[in-house]
C-alpha cells in the first residue's frame, strides 16, 4: 500500500539505534543504555510534591478535556517564569502543548512550506530536521566555532530568500554547549535583519553548570521569538509530557502566528489536565531539587570527560549544560563512518551509544552521543568497557 512521501525523512536516531540494542538484548546480552536523555530512568526521581499534585487532581476528577490552549493556571505560572528570564509574555502568547515535540511541530508547521529552509546550529536534535522535512523544507545547518560560539559568517552565507526561521538550542542537544549573551544577541540581530522567526529552544535552561544561564528574552526585545520549553528535564515528568510554547508579546511580525498557531492547538483537543496541575505545583512548589541534581549530573559530566580524554583516538569538549557529551572520534580503518562505530561498540561490548550523524551529517559526523546520567558506578564499567574496546 502507498506511505506518504513525506515520511521518508522523518529520523530519529536516539530512538532508530535501539533497534539494534533490541536485538543484542534477545540474545540475552546485557545492554547499558546512553543514548536516550531520561533522567528519569536512572536515579533522578520525580519530586514528590508533584507527583501528589498529580494524584490529586486525578482524585478531584480532573479528568475531562482541558482549554486547547492549556489551563490558565498553569500558563500564568509559565508567565511568571518567562519573565523572569525576561522575556516579554502573557498568558494569551502561551500555548501549553503535549511535550516540547508537539510544540515544535505545531511551530514548524505554521511556518514551513514546500522548498523553504530552516537554519540550525550543527549539530542539532534531529526532530528539528525531521519535521521541516516532513513538511516539504529543507534544514540547512551552521557551523560553530571551536569554543561553541556560532559562526556568524557561515550563517549569513546560507541565508537565502527561501530561509524561513533561524532555530537556537541552549543549552544544546548533542553537544552541551549554552549560548552567552553575546552571542543571542547576535543571532537575534541577524534573524530580525532577515526577517527570520527565531524558535528558541530551551529545555535544559536550569541545568548549566559553570556559567549562568541567559535566556533568549534579555536581547529578544521586539523580534519574532518562538520559545519552546517543557517540565521534562529538570522537573522529572519525562513521561508525563508536557511543554509549552511562548510568542514573544512585544513582536507584531508574530500577529499571523498568534492567531493560527492555536488552530492546530484545537485540533488536536488539548494537552493532559492531571499532568497540568502536576506541572503548576512544579513551577510554584519547591525547586530544593534542581541544584541538588545539576551537582550531581556536574560530577559525573566531569568524571565521563576525564575518562574520555584519557583513551586514545578520542577528543571530548567539556559541555556547559544539559547532560550530554559529544566526543570525537578518529576512525581511521577500523570504521567507515561514526554508525558503524556506534554498532560495533553495542556489539562488542553491550554500551549503547548514538552516532554524531543522526545529529547532522555537516557537523555531527565523527562523533557519537554518551549521555552521563547513569550513577558513578554504572557510568564506570561503561568507561572500562568503552576504554577496552578502543585498545
Amino acid at each position: 500500500m502507498k506511505v506518504s512521501d513525506r515520511t521518508h525523512g522523518v529520523e530519529y536516531a536516539i530512538r532508530d539505534i535501539t533497534a539494534y540494542a533490541n536485538r543484542i538484548r534477545a540474545q540475552g546480552k546485557e545492554i547499558t543504555y546512553l543514548n536516550i536523555g531520561d533522567p528519569v530512568k536512572f536515579d533522578f526521581k520525580t519530586p514528590a510534591h508533584i507527583k501528589k499534585a498529580l494524584i490529586d487532581a486525578v482524585n478531584r476528577d480532573e479528568n475531562y478535556y482541558a482549554d486547547s490552549e492549556g489551563l490558565p493556571e498553569l500558563r500564568q505560572a509559565i508567565v511568571e517564569k518567562e519573565s523572569e528570564k525576561g522575556l516579554d509574555v502573557t498568558p494569551d502568547d502561551v500555548l501549553v502543548t503535549n511535550g516540547v515535540s508537539e510544540g515544535l511541530d505545531m511551530t514548524l508547521a505554521s511556518i514551513v512550506d514546500p522548498n523553504s529552509e530552516v537554519l540550525m546550529p550543527g549539530p542539532y536534535y534531529p526532530p528539528y530536521s525531521s519535521y521541516v522535512k516532513f513538511y516539504g523544507g529543507r534544514p540547512v545547518e551552521f557551523r560553530l566555532h571551536e569554543d561553541g560560539r556560532p559562526d556568524l559568517e557561515d550563517l549569513r552565507s546560507k541565508i537565502t530568500s527561501r530561509s524561513r526561521a533561524l532555530c537556537i538550542i541552549s543549552p544544546n542537544n548533542p553537544t552541551g554547549e549554552v549560548f552567552d549573551r553575546k552571542s543571542l544577541q547576535q543571532l537575534v540581530d541577524i534573524a530580525t535583519e532577515h526577517d527570520l522567526y527565531v524558535i528558541c529552544d530551551e529545555i535544559y535552561d536550569k541545568i548549566a553548570f559553570d556559567s549562568q544561564f541567559t535566556g533568549i528574552g534579555k536581547v529578544a526585545k521586539d523580534a519574532p521569538v518562538v520559545l519552546l520549553n517543557g517540565f521534562s528535564k529538570a522537573y522529572l515528568m519525562t513521561g508525563w509530557r508536557c511543554g509549552y510554547v511562548c510568542m514573544n508579546s512585544s513582536s507584531r511580525k508574530l500577529d499571523q502566528f498568534r492567531e493560527d498557531v492555536p488552530k492546530l492547538a484545537r485540533v488536536r483537543i488539548a494537552a493532559n489536565l492531571p499532568v497540568q496541575h502536576a506541572a503548576v505545583a512544579a513551577l510554584r512548589g519547591p525547586q530544593d531539587h534542581i541544584p541538588q541534581m545539576v551537582d550531581r549530573l556536574r560530577r559525573r559530566r566531569d568524571y565521563v570527560v576525564k575518562r574520555l580524554n584519557a583513551m586514545s583516538g578520542i577528543q571530548c569538549r567539556l559541555p556547559r549544560g544539559a547532560f550530554y557529551v559529544f566526543p570525537k572520534i578518529e576512525l581511521g580503518s577500523r570504521w567507515k563512518d561514526d554508525k558503524e562505530f556506534v554498532i560495533d561498540l553495542l556489539n562488542t561490548t553491550g554500551v549503547l551509544t548514538v552516532h554524531g550523524s543522526g545529529f547532522g551529517s555537516a557537523y555531527g559526523s565523527g562523533h557519537f552521543r554518551i549521555v552521563y546520567l547513569p550513577p558513578e558506578d554504572q557510568l564506570e564499567k561503561a568507561m572500562d568497557r568503552l576504554e577496552r574496546f578502543l585498545r
